[in-house]
């Protein structure tokens, strides 16, 4: 009986991992777009440049996770925008700050709850990279207050 219980078990956390990986994909997808329109707003060339870098990290994150999701589905993921970028500059600096914050979270989960080395790691240099983005964030809405 304890056999079937921890194969369940195995099974649920799979499935659970597959969600937040689609969610973790979607979210990418989202800040793709988002970071795209802030740079367009960019008061200065510096943060244009800087906003641009870090849709580049997240391009390659939503790349890495696409391929994680592939690898246990066996089907490519469907990418949908789960958020809306606000129209303004500094409204999204700070919309993006907080969501950073909150990613840097999400993906330390997502690397707990893997036992695969590869998604831990992918997911931990991911949490750091989006730490690293929200100090960014923090700077520009400091910046232009």
């Amino acid at each position: 009986m304890n056999q079937y219980n921890n194969y369940y078990s195995h099974l649920r956390n799979t499935a659970q991992l597959i969600r937040d990986i689609q969610k973790a994909i979607n979210g990418e997808y989202s800040a793709i777009a988002c970071y795209e329109k802030l740079a367009q707003l960019a008061p200065s060339p510096l943060e244009k440049e800087q906003i641009l870098e870090i849709r580049e990290d997240e391009q390659r994150h939503y790349e890495e996770f696409r391929k994680i999701y592939r690898l246990l589905v066996g089907n490519p993921a469907l990418s949908e925008h789960t958020e809306e970028c606000p129209d303004s500059y500094i409204d999204g600096v700070e919309f993006s700050f907080v969501d950073e914050q909150k990613t840097v979270d999400f993906y330390l989960d997502i690397a707990d709850q893997s036992e695969d080395p590869y998604i831990k790691k992918t997911f931990q240099r991911a949490a750091a990279d989006e730490q690293n983005h929200a100090v960014w964030f923090l700077f520009f809405s400091q910046k232009n207050q």
